[in-house]
């Protein structure tokens, strides 16, 4: 919230504003005694209380006193008019806020504490209106996300109970048959828990709450670890790994698991992915204070126009990534654990390569 040194102007103004409408009265009652009650002046201040009497005394003080207070507040209305009217305006867009128009925002006028106070409302104001739309934005993804994630596991399920509906009923010819039957139903059930287990686990990483379990690690060894481990996939799948990693080690603090998880992702999209034969390129290298990770594999096509889309845990791509196993949550595990060890992972597109980055903060 925006805080500035006003030092207090507004109280110096009511006072100035005190000041002036108390000498105003009293030039006003000099006035009044000076010309309406001239030719009574002796009389009031030398014949009292022999001739003008203690209640015709009184009640000239009395009045005399009321015409000076009267003319106090007249002159003092005036000279705050401005700023009661402008209290006024920032009430009315108090009001307005608080009955729900939200980052309606109030003139500023003056350099005062009600100009900070305006000010301050605007602000509020604002912060109000992208937090609501947050939070519209964020009902309106969990509910596409349930949905998305609703279908998924219907399919495995429908045939899960179409398969054992099948072998309850006693409808198949052979023990081969019986034993396909259940193979099948062995799968979609793997693949139901996988769906469900990927669910949780993004549940899980979007809670507050998360904690890491940190230890120092290096980079470098363990990336060499997981690509050696991932070698056979590639060339099974025909994908010619070309590393880049340096020899030197490169110690980051991170949640190992975890972030294992982020550079399996990222490989096993690359397989799915890629096109084939072709090449997947693994590099590391540091950037000033930052180890940078990049998978590169070659695609026919980019997979949607607007990259960060495949990080959103909504995004559903093409029906050739629909159709492959997964529910659209991998990347966007990802970025939520990239993030959480206060990273960033983006990709981009060039020339029939999609490359696929993570930036880690280096410990020192």
């Amino acid at each position: 919230m925006r805080i500035n040194g006003f030092r207090n102007k507004l109280i110096v103004k009511l006072l100035g504003a005190v000041a002036i409408s108390f000498f105003v009265s009293i030039g006003m009652m000099t006035l009044i005694i000076e010309f309406i009650l001239r030719k009574y002046r002796l009389n009031f201040l030398i014949e009292y209380p022999t001739k003008f009497g203690v209640f015709k005394y009184n009640l000239l003080l009395i009045f005399l006193f009321s015409i000076a207070i009267f003319i106090f507040m007249i002159a003092f209305l005036l000279i705050v008019k401005k700023k009661l009217v402008y209290l006024k305006h920032i009430t009315k867009g108090v009001h307005d806020i608080s009955s729900g128009k939200l980052g309606s925002t109030i003139e500023v006028v003056g350099k005062d504490e009600l100009t900070l106070l305006a000010q301050n409302i605007n602000y509020m104001s604002k912060e109000l209106e992208n937090k609501f739309e947050h939070e519209r934005q964020l009902e309106s993804t969990k509910n596409e996300l349930i949905t998305n994630v609703s279908h998924d596991l219907r399919t495995p399920l429908t045939s899960i109970i179409g398969y054992l509906d099948l072998l309850k009923k006693g409808q198949y010819d052979t023990k081969i048959q019986y034993q396909d039957y259940l193979e099948t139903i062995y799968s979609k059930s793997q693949r139901l828990k996988y769906l469900i287990d990927e669910l949780f686990e993004y549940t899980r990483l979007s809670s507050p709450d998360v904690k890491l379990n940190l230890n120092e690690v290096d980079l470098t060894g363990l990336l060499e670890q997981i690509t050696g481990e991932y070698i056979p996939i590639f060339e099974k799948e025909n994908l010619n790994v070309q590393k880049s990693i340096p020899e030197e080690n490169i110690c980051l603090l991170m949640d190992v698991e975890m972030m294992v998880r982020v550079y399996e992702n990222l490989f096993m999209n690359a397989i799915k992915y890629s096109v084939k034969p072709s090449e997947i390129q693994i590099s590391l290298e540091v950037k000033g204070s930052k180890a940078v990770l990049k998978v590169s594999n070659k695609v026919k096509k980019p997979p949607v126009d607007d990259l960060t889309k495949l990080f959103e845990r909504s995004f559903r791509g093409d029906k050739a990534r629909m159709d492959n196993r997964g529910t659209g949550l991998g990347l966007a595990i990802s970025k939520r654990i990239v993030e959480l060890h206060n990273g960033v992972i983006g990709a981009e597109y060039k020339e029939g390569w999609i490359i696929f980055i993570v930036e880690h903060p280096i410990s020192r």
